[in-house]
């Protein structure tokens, strides 16, 4: 069938990019119009090189001789040279590096092959300058794909902001949402969701109730009963307390204050060992018991144990009982969960002064810290939350633990506490930079601690301990997904900005991040039993973990005002997204995960649903729309009588009020070069500009919005009819457009973007994304 005869998609501008990705003929030679010059060919396959492994030593193979392998070889031993052989095998980051300069010089070459390409290409248009020079007019292979300049690496805020208002942002069903979305902040969401509105409004003229034409500002209609709720901190947040920090160490909090009896320590300590070490391990097992047994024999003699051991046993039994269910806590000690969960906070907080931790050198004090910071660094995450995981890297970095401890002979059990520490603080450091920014402290080519064995606990303390991984699943293998994963977004995060500077390819980022899930599926995905839970979570954090990078390098794509991303691109987003939510439900809600969903906050936080939200409102006809919608209900908690053709609009009208509430409140401020790069003509006074509150906050009469989530209730469709699904935006400039964004952003063309298709097709097969709209 011929291409050019197809009936045209949904999205504008893919059938020209399948056209001249398959070489058919352009629809203007057949009316006249001059053609355009000819594509560049399609550069021949790279040929990749083989990973032999080097057995010979460096002086033989550099002189081309024959190498006996002996260690030193004979032609070292006769010449008097050192014999020096290459490693076996290298450690991960070693490995990633090597990865990194292969992806280096594989890019070079294709941009040689690509320039050696148009050089053999028909002439090229040329005109000449003033001084005679010839000017190139040729396409170049740049990439046409931006990202979206509405997306910002900072935040700047006005000085009258309401800094009583918790830094936590809005919550909306079970998201929650602030300024900061995906690492970016989005100063313009409010704008932003009011044009997805619009154009998807009847004739681009949504006039809202009671206004005489679209330029009237529309009031948000929240109530204050309800803006109070959903700014308020959820039932997971914990703030930290920076008392301890400038403690003296000569508190005179008796320990026997926040103590409780060896009966109930016990039971929370089980339930530590059930549900909080198999995900969240700082602590080598078989040892700590001995120091939390040792801990008691002083406490029964009437001796104080030592400041480090309490701050531990402490955030031991605090990490526990936050784990737990409120109605497990109640019947299990007969007390309300907040109650204990303050009391063990306090003592953990005041076992950490009594240590001295801010200019402590011991690595068990540390260690308290960190397993402190556990339950606090979850869903809700505040500034408050990022400095306190700052002041722990800083300490840590004095300590040496970016170090590994083989460097300094430490025995396996030492060896193993560091590098658990120092990983848990490296993914404390993504996780709040991604709440709060700006972006990660920790760089990979600054610190040389190595990954856990993957052995048992018990295997350490043997006369002859491994000193290898081993190919089963143990003790740690959960926890050593979460780490390499967590350092391949550390890699993703490096490679964000240079991908915005060009030096780097899309396709090579993309490709970086499938060659790291191949990976993960042959060293860990492949030693699972899915008829054990823990084991089928670390399935189900691994796939997360590695979707989620998808997100992270194409959201900034998916609403660029200059070009629309490529279908292919889109549907990858669409595909990881949806998995990433159907996988993150599944741990909520499965009675198998009961013992761990209490940590779902921290493996992911839904706001890809967002993304999947705005892409299903544009088309609602694309054939994951089902299985979006089943998320989507769950994630935003959408009433049941709201109809599938209105809660899409609902909900964007829900988060766009409450965000600009937000925005305005915290005088979140976007520079006057972001207008300009979109294209706005409005004049700016400042150098600077920020949302205005709105006037109407809290006026709206209660009976007409639901004062919970902003939905109207069940009896209020009918009386209000169809136009109270008209959700136009307050403030804007003047014009229809709000942002004077272009309603269709142009098509990008296949040939301008940066990506090798041939290298596209082996990540991700094109007949994966035929057909996609229902």
């Amino acid at each position: 069938m011929d291409i050019a005869n197809q009936p045209p998609r949904f999205v504008p501008g893919t059938n020209s990019q399948e056209k001249l990705s398959q070489g058919s003929k352009p629809a203007n030679a057949s009316i006249g119009i001059a053609p355009v010059p000819a594509p560049v060919p399609a550069a021949a396959p790279r040929v990749r090189r083989r990973n032999r492994m080097i057995t010979s030593c460096l002086e033989c193979r550099r002189r081309k001789l024959r190498c006996d392998k002996s260690h030193p070889c004979t032609n070292c031993t006769k010449n008097t040279r050192d014999c020096v052989f290459l490693a076996p095998a290298l450690d991960s980051a070693s490995q990633m590096k090597l990865t990194e300069i292969k992806e280096k010089m594989g890019s070079l070459e294709r941009v040689l092959e690509q320039d050696v390409a148009r050089k053999g290409a028909t002439q090229k248009p040329w005109k000449a300058d003033p001084e005679g020079e010839q000017v190139d007019f040729s396409p170049e292979p740049e990439d046409q794909l931006e990202p979206t300049p509405l997306a910002l690496s900072d935040a700047v805020y006005d000085d009258d902001a309401d800094n009583d208002l918790a830094d936590l942002g809005f919550a909306m069903g079970r998201m929650r949402l602030s300024d900061r979305i995906g690492g970016f902040v989005r100063p313009k969401m409010t704008e932003e969701m009011t044009e997805s509105l619009n154009e998807n409004s009847n004739g681009n003229q949504t006039i809202a109730r009671g206004s005489s034409s679209p330029e009237q500002p529309i009031p948000f209609y929240i109530p204050q009963s309800s803006y109070n709720k959903f700014l308020a901190p959820g039932p997971s947040y914990i703030a930290p307390s920076s008392s301890f920090f400038f403690s003296s160490g000569q508190n005179t909090v008796s320990l026997i204050d926040f103590l409780p009896s060896k009966p109930i320590a016990d039971r929370l300590l089980t339930q530590y060992w059930h549900a909080v070490h198999p995900i969240c391990r700082l602590v080598h097992r078989p040892s700590f018991v001995r120091r939390y047994n040792a801990f008691w024999a002083d406490v029964e003699m009437g001796l104080e144990p030592t400041g480090s051991l309490q701050a531990v046993v402490f955030a031991a039994l605090f990490s526990g009982v936050v784990s737990m269910p409120d109605d497990a806590v109640l019947m299990a000690f007969g007390t309300p969960k907040k109650d204990l969960v303050d009391n063990f906070q306090m003592g953990t907080e005041t076992a950490l002064g009594r240590a001295n931790v801010i200019r402590t050198t011991k690595v068990e004090t540390l260690q308290a810290l960190v397993m402190y910071m556990i339950p606090l660094c979850r869903t809700e995450i505040s500034r408050s939350h990022s400095a306190l995981v700052g002041t722990a890297l800083r300490i840590a970095e004095c300590m040496g633990l970016h170090r590994d401890g083989t460097d300094y002979g430490l025995n396996p059990v030492d060896t193993l506490v560091r590098r658990l520490i120092w990983y848990q603080i490296c993914f404390l450091d993504i996780r709040t930079c991604e709440a709060q920014g700006p972006r990660p402290h920790i760089r990979a080519d600054e610190f040389d601690t190595q990954f856990p064995l993957n052995v048992d606990d018990e295997d350490l303390e043997r006369l002859m301990p491994p000193t290898a991984s081993v190919h089963r699943w143990t003790d740690i293998t959960l926890a050593l997904i979460r780490m390499e994963c967590n350092e391949m977004c550390r890699v993703v995060w490096v490679d964000r900005p240079r991908l915005e500077k060009r030096k780097i390819s899309l396709t090579a980022v993309l490709g970086k991040i499938e060659s790291f899930r191949r990976t993960m599926k042959d060293k860990y995905l492949c030693l699972v039993d899915d008829n054990v839970p823990i084991q089928r979570l670390g399935r189900h954090v691994c796939e997360i973990s590695t979707l989620r990078m998808h997100i992270m390098v194409l959201h900034r794509y998916h609403n660029s005002v200059a070009y629309q991303i490529p279908d292919r691109l889109r549907q990858i987003i669409i595909n990881s997204g949806t998995e990433i939510m159907e996988r993150a439900i599944q741990i909520e809600t499965s009675p198998e995960f009961s013992p761990w969903a209490w940590y779902s906050g921290a493996i992911q936080q839904y706001h890809s649903a967002l993304l999947l939200l705005m892409e299903i409102f544009a088309n609602p006809n694309r054939r994951e729309a089902n299985r979006i919608w089943r998320c989507l209900d769950y994630v935003f908690e959408i009433p049941p009588h709201i109809s599938k053709d209105q809660k899409g609009r609902w909900v964007m009208t829900e988060i766009r009020d409450r965000m600009g509430l937000y925005i305005a409140s915290r005088k979140v401020m976007a520079p006057s070069s972001l207008l300009d790069r979109i294209g706005s003509q409005s004049s700016r006074s400042g150098s600077a500009t920020s949302v205005s509150p709105p006037a109407s906050v809290g006026k709206m009469p209660p009976s007409s919005i639901d004062s919970s989530y902003g939905f109207p209730p069940a009896n209020a469709q009918s009386a209000r009819g169809p136009e109270s699904f008209r959700p136009d935006q307050a403030p804007h400039n003047g014009t229809g457009n709000r942002l004077n964004v272009p309603t269709t952003a142009p098509p990008v063309q296949a040939d301008k973007i940066d990506i090798d298709w041939q290298e596209w097709d082996k990540l991700f097969p094109p007949d994966v994304h035929v057909n996609y709209m229902t």
